[in-house]
């Protein structure tokens, strides 16, 4: 019986490392350029660009959706605190982009309990532009980005466009175990998700939608109270009975922690929040634990030299699978060698989601519900 066991575990982890595996392959396969009617890439754009302190690389980041291909784009920044860190660094842009259309919206008004969705809030009376797109300030693109990822907005049936997005590390050894839970276990993950249509992906590294979308479901005030806002604008855009389509455009996230503990309450607060919006889904995610899962397996149900060749055989597999990955997908592969710091890491987090409801979030103590909504304090533990 145990044996029958451990052979059920090795099916399921290995089928869902084969399946990531093949999902990938087939993501980097897509075209490179989303389809769409002529010209449909070219109509003029608004990029709303919400800030909240000076993050390293945070003018480049910028600059790099200022500095675009494209004939009619209009950035609007803003922020919420007249004395944020990254005011400076936004004037110094509007100072040397001077013949770009840069706004700058200075707001401290706050409806609800995201403090982002509040600055979206701010910002959007500054737009002009029918088609929007939105961007968090960590994300860094090439000069093709706008037209590539606004294209499918020329299909009336289409309501947003997301993208997914790559881990790059700013240097040292925390920001490399971050970007690599990106590159090696989000981004899979959300590619077997887009395959199987199963998990309804809509990722803050873009969202891109036309301004009478918005409108129709309730422009930002739906989302004040919502710690994951960009996964419920994309549920209530396709509630209504638009699509949400994932661009093949990958971009870069500029991955900046500085010590284990900012990691761990990064990646802390998006598992509970996950576990909270999709619980069985996130029950099940267990099975991408693919080196942790067979090493328990191997204590639990195994014996002998077999069993734990089976824990060497699920590492080198993790191994392959990541660099075929990395070089399909044109992620960062330097750090490679740390995976299995990177997957007990992970594992760690995954157990430690269960273990309360509260999260910290710029220094914020947030308590999620289980509709996904978050409401001021929690349990000190977080």
């Amino acid at each position: 019986m145990s044996a029958v066991c451990f052979a059920a575990v090795l099916v399921l982890v290995w089928g869902y490392l084969a399946a990531a595996t093949l999902a990938a392959w087939r993501f980097s396969r897509r075209l490179s350029v989303a389809t769409g009617g002529a010209g449909s890439g070219h109509r003029p754009v608004s990029v709303l660009k919400p800030l909240c302190g000076a993050e390293p690389g945070l003018y480049e980041n910028l600059r790099s959706f200022i500095d675009q291909d494209h004939p009619a784009v209009q950035i609007v920044l803003g922020v919420r605190d007249p004395g944020d860190d990254a005011l400076p660094i936004a004037r110094a842009l509007i100072r040397d982009r001077r013949r770009r259309d840069i706004a700058l919206v200075v707001n401290s008004r706050v409806a609800g309990s995201n403090l982002k969705v509040a600055n979206l809030e701010n910002m959007l009376p500054a737009s002009r532009h029918d088609w929007i797109v939105l961007a968090d300030s960590d994300m860094r693109v090439t000069r093709d980005y706008l037209s590539v990822v606004t294209a499918p907005l020329a299909r009336p049936e289409t309501g947003l466009v997301t993208c997914l997005y790559k881990g790059v590390a700013s240097g040292g050894l925390w920001s490399q175990l971050a970007a690599m839970q990106i590159n090696f276990s989000f981004l899979p993950g959300a590619m077997v998700g887009d395959v199987i249509k199963v998990g309804n992906g809509c990722f803050g590294a873009t969202i891109a939608l036309r301004r009478d979308v918005l409108d129709r479901i309730g422009g930002f005030a739906r989302l004040r109270d919502e710690l994951a806002d960009d996964h419920r604008l994309g549920e209530a855009v396709r509630g209504l009975g638009l699509e949400a389509v994932l661009s093949p455009y990958i971009v870069d996230n500029r991955v900046t922690e500085t010590s284990l503990a900012q990691l761990w309450r990064h990646e802390l607060r998006w598992a509970r929040t996950s576990r909270m919006m999709a619980p069985a889904g996130f029950a099940g995610s267990i099975t991408t634990h693919t080196v942790m899962i067979t090493a328990l397996a191997a204590a639990l149900f195994g014996s002998g030299p077999a069993a734990w060749g089976a824990v060497v055989a699920s590492l080198l597999l993790r191994w392959a699978s990541a660099a075929a990955m990395a070089r399909w997908l044109d992620l960062p592969r330097g750090s490679l060698w740390l995976l299995p710091l990177r997957d007990a890491l992970s594992f760690a987090v995954f157990l430690g989601s269960f273990c309360g409801r509260s999260i910290r979030w710029r220094e914020r103590l947030l308590r999620v519900e289980p509709d996904g909504q978050m409401r001021i304090g929690g349990d000190q533990a977080a």
